[in-house]
């Protein structure tokens, strides 16, 4: 079957994880869901935005309709375990975030955080949840980055950051009970050439109804109170840490232009403060099992380039530039000596 053409189970993945039979939406009154409806979409748009840098590809987002649904609900409507990412609402009361994500999905973006082609799906391992949490991340941070301008410049930052894969009771949020309330929008994710996933941004229906009010204070022109922010920890909601955690948090995010709000922000603004990785690759070889099972202390590899010859400078995996090393301090640094062409466009 053609890579471009969806089976039937991917199919019904679908239909489950984004339609169908929705919650009761009675507790959440039409301006209430007017407000939220645009959190869903801010999260749509940055996983786009990221998840396009990312792959270099054309990335589809669409979102499906939210739900008001108990966390046994939500979690029966997942036929495999997800992964799970959380973090908290740093500027907001440490209120907690859930990201559910399917776990082909989680490790496509990691491929593609790893500089690879999303061809695949790589077996899961430690470093590649490290890699999925660690492009989360760069998602949270830019949808945080648009919520500020929807909150008359409330500076927000993701705070206590982890992930981890569900168990085999997980909850969205594992210091909430079962019979919780939680909101939770599906986005539908399709890269080009590749088949769709889910992600689902989930709040727990208290908190959501909290920052729709915060919304409706800011379009009333009321300004935010400052908030303190505690150093919990949390994953997969609650303030909890569980499991070792990958310390990817990004800088501050804050709203660019001064946080008045006043404006949309450019595509670019809207990512304009998500970190990325910057590698130095000196050279490449090419060797046999046999040959690396023979490698000990003090053998040598002989690279494909030449001594002397630029290095060459990735971001997240992509050529951009080459350069020669330097030494600052006690330090190794690269100096950028010509721009490949097209890395700008």
């Amino acid at each position: 079957m053609p890579d471009d053409i969806l089976s039937p189970d991917e199919i019904n993945a679908l239909l489950s994880g984004a339609g169908g039979d929705f919650g009761d939406l009675s507790e959440i009154s039409d301006a209430d869901a007017e407000r939220l409806a645009k959190i869903s979409d801010t999260f749509a748009n940055s996983e786009n935005s990221v998840i396009n840098m990312l792959a270099g590809k054309n990335v589809t987002t669409n979102t499906g309709s939210p739900e008001v649904l108990t966390q046994e609900d939500f979690t029966g409507k997942f036929s495999e375990i997800p992964f799970l990412f959380s973090t908290t609402f740093g500027g907001m009361d440490d209120m907690p975030l859930a990201l559910v994500v399917d776990q082909k999905g989680a490790l496509t973006l990691a491929d593609f955080m790893m500089g690879g082609t999303g061809a695949s799906v790589p077996e899961p391992n430690d470093m590649y949840w490290g890699a999925s949490q660690e492009g989360l991340s760069q998602i949270v941070g830019s949808a945080f980055t648009s919520l500020a301008g929807m909150l008359a410049g409330r500076r927000l930052m993701p705070e206590n950051t982890s992930s981890a894969l569900g168990e085999e009771n997980w909850r969205a949020f594992s210091l909430e009970p079962a019979d919780k309330k939680i909101w939770a929008s599906p986005v539908s994710v399709t890269i080009e050439g590749l088949p769709p996933f889910n992600i689902w941004t989930c709040l727990t229906l208290d908190d959501a109804l909290t920052i729709s009010g915060y919304m409706r204070d800011a379009l009333e022109g009321k300004k935010p109170q400052p908030q303190a922010s505690s150093n919990n920890n949390s994953i997969g909601g609650g303030r909890q840490n569980v499991g070792p955690a990958v310390d990817v948090r990004p800088a501050a995010f804050q709203p660019l232009g001064g946080g008045s709000g006043g404006g949309d922000p450019s595509p670019i603004d809207l990512i304009a403060d998500i970190p990325v990785r910057v590698t130095v690759e000196l050279g490449k070889a090419r060797k046999s099992v046999s040959e690396i099972l023979a490698l000990n202390a003090g053998a040598v590899i002989e690279l494909d380039k030449m001594a002397g010859e630029p290095v060459d400078i990735l971001v997240n995996g992509k050529l951009i530039a080459h350069g020669e090393v330097v030494v600052i301090d006690e330090n190794f640094g690269v100096r950028i000596t010509d721009i490949v062409s097209g890395a700008r466009q």
